[in-house]
């Protein structure tokens, strides 16, 4: 399996990793790192303590850090929670929508660390 066909595997964005990163070596290094990473872990348990700085900073560094690999469907639901929690702005989702949304974050987590297992395991 090639780093692009991982990309296509697991909805990420190739061209946009490729055009933070540069270098796909890079890319390779820091996609593997990912599922050890903590991000997505960090922002699950916020969600059950539901306290409102955590939830704000567990999101905004897993938005920056899918961002930059190109995992934009979780960089985007990572975005939705630090807007809501976005120090001095005003709540416009419930508790329901916002562990919805976590619950989201969770499973597409899942098929993306399933699916860098899958990569890792092909190269051998």
């Amino acid at each position: 399996m090639t780093l692009k066909e991982l990309y296509d595997l697991i909805g990420g964005d190739y061209d946009r990793a490729i055009g933070t990163l540069r270098i796909e070596k890079l890319m390779d290094k820091h996609i593997r790192k990912f599922p050890a990473g903590g991000v997505a872990e960090a922002v699950i348990a916020a969600g059950e303590t539901m306290d409102p700085t955590q939830l704000f900073e567990s999101a905004h560094a897993m938005k920056g850090v899918c961002g930059n690999l190109g995992l934009t469907a979780l960089a985007s639901l990572a975005s939705d929670i630090a807007e809501e929690y976005r120090p001095g702005k005003t709540r416009t989702m419930t508790d329901g929508e916002v562990k919805e949304k976590i619950g989201e974050i969770g499973a597409l987590y899942k098929k993306t660390a399933e699916g860098i297992r899958l990569y890792e395991s092909a190269l051998g």
